[in-house]
Order: structure tokens, then sequence, then C-alpha cells
């Protein structure tokens, strides 16, 4: 069965930034460091911190004890960020992208599916910053798991 999905290099670019927002240290960390945690291909995760870099998303830290860290605070930067620093704008149809160019749109039936889709989609990443990502992954590492005995009952 086929799925709308995101793209790879949008999935490994958000795993490396959550990464990086996560991490306990504020020293640099290497890619090898990030892709070998994330479980994201090392060669292609360095095209990807590069996109970052040059977006002013991560600051890359040169020297023996050099790697990268987040350029900006958690709190500034959304996900909205990350996905456009690496693909550009995101459209989930040719007829709501920057551009619009669809000859159907006169007549589509659908056009107010995919505009308030658009719309949806577009709110939520502009609203979740890498500081809420980071408050629910350490969130979810405290919360006991089903298996776990449940203390104080």
């Amino acid at each position: 069965m086929a799925v709308m999905q995101i793209n790879r290099k949008i999935d490994y670019a958000l795993r490396a930034v959550i990464y990086l927002t996560c991490r306990q240290s504020e020293k640099p960390c290497s890619v090898g460091e990030i892709a070998q945690n994330e479980d994201v291909p090392k060669k292609f995760l360095e095209k990807i911190i590069q996109d970052l870099i040059r977006c002013g998303l991560v600051r890359s830290h040169r020297g023996p004890k050099g790697g990268y860290t987040l350029a900006r605070d958690p709190d500034e930067v959304t996900f909205k960020d990350i996905v456009e620093a690496v693909d550009g704008p995101v459209s989930l149809n040719i007829c709501v992208s920057e551009t619009g160019e669809c000859g159907m749109m006169p007549t589509c039936g659908m056009h107010w599916v995919w505009e308030e889709g658009q719309r949806r989609v577009m709110e939520l990443f502009a609203n979740t910053t890498l500081a809420d990502m980071r408050d629910r992954h350490f969130a979810s590492a405290k919360a006991p798991s089903a298996t776990e005995p449940r203390r104080g009952n």
C-alpha cells in the first residue's frame, strides 16, 4: 500500500536537530555520533547538516573537539524551519504550492480540501518548536512503560 509521506532528507534532518536539542551536553557532537544514534546514513547526513548550517540552524565548530551544535535557541526554531531548510516550501498538492499552477482549479471539487490541509499542516509545523519536541522526548522517557509495575499502590 502506498502512503503519502515526508522524504528521507526531511526525516533525517529532523532526527539530527532533535538529537542536538535533546543532548544533555553543550559540547559539539560529530556527524558520526548523530548518525549512529539516530540510524541515519553518515554521508547523507553530512550533506543535510550543510543545508542546516547555510540556513543558520546548526553551527559548525572546528578542531579536535569540534562538531555541531544548534545555532539558535530551541524555542526559536520550528519544525517548519527545519523542513524548509532542507527541502524548500511544503506543499500538499501543486494547487496549494507557491506557484499554484493547476488548470483544474476553477472547477476542482477538492481544492478546498487541499487548501485546508495545507493551512493546518503549516500551522502545526510553524507552531511546533524544537523545545516542544525536546519536552515531549523527555516526558516520554520519564513515563513508566506498560510492562513496568506501578509504585505506591
